[in-house]
């Protein structure tokens, strides 16, 4: 049974998965949503993901939401195949592992999505608020100056070798120069890690 991923092709979240999908190896079916049409704040659609966000797994009837949790689901169940060692087995490697998703969620995307959101989408008729935005650039600048310390000592957020953490960065990281922010490029730890994974054909791929 192919993999059934409803979302929208270009967005952040599914983009996400689509490069997990990728990296694994893994058929599946893009379903796109119609997302100007309210289509995921319909009943049916909220039957399947109760928020009405996009986007939803559904995996022979067994019907997951969240990106992040989808892409931990498809590297976990397709782990001796594509790209290995995305989630580390051992224990002492799972626990870096761990912690590198909350770092990629806590101490970057919660910086870099206020930013992405203040810039990008504001409502029609509403200017940016550019202090608003400087003071975002300034914090997230922060969090890139621990990030470049961490990788002088290793090659990625969790270690030596590739996992989810560094490849969940990639949807935001990529948005940000966009949004004036540019020390994914001038960081020299962070802009050789950043040079790498934003380099791979999964992302290549997708974006």
């Amino acid at each position: 049974m192919v993999l059934k991923l409803y979302g929208v092709a270009g967005w952040g979240s599914t983009n996400r998965i689509l490069v997990i999908l990728r990296e694994k190896g893994v058929p599946y079916e893009l379903h796109e949503v119609d997302t100007k049409n309210k289509e995921h704040k319909s009943a049916a659609f909220r039957e399947k993901q109760p928020f009405g966000l996009t986007p939803y797994l559904d995996d022979d009837g067994f019907i997951l939401y969240e990106s992040r949790a989808i892409s931990y689901y498809i590297a976990a169940k397709y782990a001796n195949q594509g790209t290995q060692g995305l989630i580390p087995t051992d224990l002492k490697a799972n626990a870096l592992f761990q912690q590198a998703l909350s770092n990629e969620l806590c101490n970057f995307d919660s910086f870099a999505r206020p930013l992405i959101l203040g810039v990008l989408y504001q409502p029609q008729g509403v200017e940016v608020d550019h202090q608003a935005v400087d003071k975002m650039i300034s914090a997230l600048d922060e969090q890139l100056d621990v990030y470049d310390k961490i990788l002088s000592k290793q090659r990625y957020l969790a270690g030596n070798e590739l996992t989810l953490a560094d490849l969940f960065h990639l949807t935001s990281g990529a948005v940000l120069p966009i949004c004036g922010y540019h020390g994914l490029k001038t960081k020299p730890n962070v802009a050789r890690w950043w040079n790498e994974i934003s380099s791979r054909p999964s992302w290549q791929a997708t974006k």
